[in-house]
């Protein structure tokens, strides 16, 4: 345990100098005038908190979530793909499987601080705007926590797919030309649920009586889908990380 607490710290240590906090911020930062300047008030009068959530969230989980997961296995994994960084790690004393979850504990607590940065700014505009009653907690706890779980099957996916490519580029080109097609992929109940880059959009949104396409799903049964494709996805990653040439 100490020695894995000591690989984190590594981890840590390496992104401590980089523009990678920055990132965290950009998307939360960009919905912010968003939430200000959206025309949302329901009849005249007051503005719904979840009505702006839903309308705060929809560019933060439809692109911004993918994109920055990816980007963000992608930089974890920079370091060591220059200067023979894999060998020099490689040959530590620790194991591979130690090595690989202290990365992808990364990208999950980069990803948790993205979502409490969302959750700041969705505050800050509701006192603005003066949104009507108290702060709905549950819903957005609900919606914040099940965005952040959503990515965590898509976050193992790259995070594999980034430590077996020695491109930077090439991880992100391929995780951003699959984030594009969302828009239409969630309207698909046959696909939506299935498909890793619509399911953040999906477990964000806020309402639970729409009827069409992938938003239909229970939340159940896509919490269900998103565990088991992190199970799949972290496992298939984590087997072929142990088998990587050195």
């Amino acid at each position: 345990m100490r020695s894995f607490m000591r690989i984190l710290s590594a981890e840590r240590l390496k992104l401590s100098g980089s523009f990678i906090w920055l990132l965290v911020i950009i998307s939360p930062l960009i919905a912010l005038p968003v939430g200000a300047l959206a025309d949302i008030r329901q009849d005249g009068g007051a503005t719904s908190w979840q009505v702006l959530l839903s309308v705060m969230s929809l560019m933060h989980a439809l692109l911004f979530l993918p994109v920055l997961t990816g980007l963000f296995a992608a930089l974890i994994c920079r370091a060591e793909h220059s200067d023979g960084g894999w060998k020099l790690m490689l040959s530590l004393p620790v194991t591979r499987t130690s090595m690989y979850l202290a990365k992808f504990i990364i990208i999950m607590t980069l990803l948790a601080c993205v979502q409490l940065a969302f959750l700041i700014a969705l505050l800050g505009i509701g006192l603005y705007r003066e949104a009507e009653g108290a702060v709905p907690w549950p819903l957005l706890l609900s919606s914040l926590l099940g965005g952040w779980f959503a990515c965590l099957p898509l976050a193992a996916l790259q995070l594999g797919v980034s430590q077996g490519w020695s491109s930077f580029g090439a991880p992100l080109a391929l995780n951003v030309s699959l984030t594009l097609p969302n828009m239409l992929i969630v309207n698909s109940a046959t696909y939506g649920p299935y498909y890793p880059w619509a399911q953040p959009l999906l477990a964000m949104s806020p309402f639970g009586g729409e009827d069409f396409g992938a938003f239909a799903l229970p939340a159940q049964t896509l919490m269900l889908v998103v565990s088991v494709s992190l199970i799949v996805f972290l496992g298939a990653g984590l087997l072929a990380f142990r088998r990587k040439a050195v």
